[in-house]
């Protein structure tokens, strides 16, 4: 079996572990969303975290520093001038690595051989970077591509959002995420709660395909009656959330990247929905009707913050549902955790 070739962590990769360490994924759990090893994953955050602390762009740097004087970046170019001179002088003539390495190799035997390959590891090491001009195909390395979380166009961020929202001082306002699979789980757990009366919805869902993320939650939100905004953290799945604005009739606001606690709300709610679906479950395993029991058991379990209302009876004293009978839910009898485990 042919064993596959190390590539050096890239700099979206560093923003996605940032973002999936601050979410409470363990180094495993982040290493399968990456396609790394844990060993890889654990590496990095070892070798390039500051003061404790993993922070991408300081990993970056530290990262290029210890490429810069690594002996093995395009070194057997550097270390032997005849050989520099000549593949320097040649890309500013428009030849190619290709064209350099074969003339080394067929005609130029009295300077020392450079194959393809130790020629484009010199281009792209830090001695060679002001080179890369100089070849006629700037897509020669095809890497995997990443939408960075940070980038998600049009967005308006949380200090946007209305102060008597955040002071939760009207019913209508939510909190969206997710809560993942462990390993080797697809499946993950969409998760909305009402801010003021801590009310939550959740729904299994099998991709986080912006397209299928935007129905479910047109769907999980088709019987509240007053949907006014909806907050979310940065997740590529809502790259569409203009479209989901507009299918929502509500303005959708956005933590700042790597501010997970700014939609605290869902946050504690994912904290007691982890009583039932630990870290390292499998949510595939799970059906409908389970996840359903866990909502049920939550939205009756009584709040301080509500003066021991259950979430359920604030939303309906506050006439937050379209369609009550469907909606209204009894009272779910204590039972065990584990029971809940299917297969």
């Amino acid at each position: 079996m042919k064993k596959k070739k190390y590539q050096h962590i890239k700099q979206s990769e560093r923003l996605e572990i940032a973002w999936l360490k601050n979410k409470g994924h363990s180094r495993r759990e982040i290493a399968r969303i990456l396609g790394r090893s844990p060993e890889a994953i654990s590496r990095e955050i070892k070798e390039n975290s500051a003061n404790g602390a993993y922070d991408p762009r300081k990993a970056q740097h530290k990262a290029y520093v210890k490429r810069k004087y690594s002996k093995y970046q395009g070194m057997k170019v550097v270390e032997n001038s005849k050989l520099r001179k000549y593949i320097e002088k040649k890309l500013k003539e428009n030849w190619s690595p290709e064209q350099i390495a074969g003339r080394l190799k067929n005609i130029e035997k009295n300077i020392k051989y450079a194959s393809r390959g130790a020629i484009y590891k010199f281009i792209f090491s830090p001695y060679g970077r002001r080179l890369e001009r100089c070849l006629r195909y700037k897509s020669r390395r095809k890497s995997r591509k990443y939408l960075k979380v940070c980038q998600l166009k049009n967005r308006s961020f949380i200090e946007e959002r209305p102060e008597f929202t955040n002071r939760r001082e009207r019913f209508g306002d939510w909190e969206g995420d997710f809560i993942v699979s462990g390993k080797r789980g697809k499946e993950s757990l969409l998760v909305l709660v009402e801010r003021k009366a801590r009310y939550g919805i959740f729904e299994k869902i099998i991709s986080k395909s912006p397209e299928l993320v935007n129905q479910k939650l047109r769907e999980m939100t088709a019987g509240i009656s007053e949907f006014k905004s909806l907050t979310l953290d940065n997740d590529i799945c809502f790259r569409k959330h203009e479209r989901l604005s507009a299918a929502l009739a509500a303005p959708i606001y956005f933590c700042h990247p790597y501010r997970a606690w700014e939609k605290g709300g869902v946050e504690n709610l994912n904290k007691l929905i982890r009583q039932y679906l630990p870290k390292s479950c499998n949510i595939g395993r799970y059906s409908g009707k389970t996840i359903r029991k866990i909502q049920e058991n939550l939205n009756n379990r009584p709040r301080k913050c509500l003066n021991y209302k259950t979430p359920l009876e604030a939303m309906l004293e506050n006439n937050q549902f379209l369609k009550l009978k469907n909606l209204a839910m009894p009272e779910v009898e204590n039972y065990e955790p584990s029971v809940l485990l299917e297969g």
